[in-house]
């Protein structure tokens, strides 16, 4: 299940966020890169702790937590503190797939990466290239979405940057462990979230149609969560 996910940051959000960046030390990306990663990435990384970083993560996931059509698909249990990567001319990473466990930094924490999400902070007419190409059983996808939007996709999904070609493309990167750990019966949720979503903008909340399916929703996540 691939899911964009318009406007999790606004303008003025995103405004702010290029301001930070732009006076942050970057470091050379393939330094939180495991061996296979680091052959095939080229790219830049704010450092983990850095205050830039820790002040645009919690901007980032302040606007996560209220927005409603990234927690009815993730249903997160756990997110990874934001990343944030700059993406220059002739910069790009190579076909991975993302480690299945990361390391909260400065924690012992870990989590188990079930979904990856990437958050753009450029404009598409900023750069050319840097296309998110993303593998599914139907294909390729090829994603490249206005600043403040964001794709989620599952974690175990091949998937490489294209080479950007002129201008620099800056985006937000982050994992999540959800507290539904299949994608079948997490993108079964989902859909039926949204069909409840609907049923109450056209019925009203009270329609007992949409309190059964309501009902029925919170039996399945409670059959197959793990909190």
């Amino acid at each position: 299940m691939l899911i964009c996910i318009p406007d999790v940051l606004g303008p003025e959000q995103v405004s702010q966020c290029r301001q930070v960046m732009d006076k942050a030390h970057w470091q050379d990306g393939r330094m939180t890169a495991g061996p296979q990663s680091a052959s095939v990435k080229n790219n830049m990384q704010l450092p983990a702790a850095s205050p830039e970083a820790r002040e645009l993560g919690d901007i980032v996931l302040d606007a996560l937590g209220r927005n409603a059509l990234f927690l009815s698909a993730a249903l997160p249990l756990r997110i990874l503190p934001p990343m944030f990567n700059r993406y220059g001319v002739g910069q790009t990473f190579g076909v991975h797939v993302d480690n299945a466990i990361r390391n909260v930094p400065g924690s012992a924490t870990r989590i188990r990466t079930d979904l990856s999400c990437t958050l753009f902070l450029s404009e598409p007419d900023e750069y050319e290239g840097g296309e998110l190409t993303i593998e599914t059983a139907y294909g390729a996808n090829e994603v490249k979405l206005p600043a403040g939007h964001a794709v989620l996709y599952p974690s175990t999904s091949l998937h490489c940057v294209q080479p950007v070609t002129s201008g620099a493309r800056v985006a937000s990167f982050f994992w999540i462990q959800s507290m539904i750990r299949d994608e079948s019966p997490r993108s079964m949720l989902f859909e039926l979230d949204q069909t409840i979503q609907e049923l109450q903008g056209e019925r009203g909340l009270d329609d007992p149609a949409s309190v059964r399916l309501t009902g029925v929703y919170h039996n399945l996540i409670r059959h197959w969560a793990e909190t």
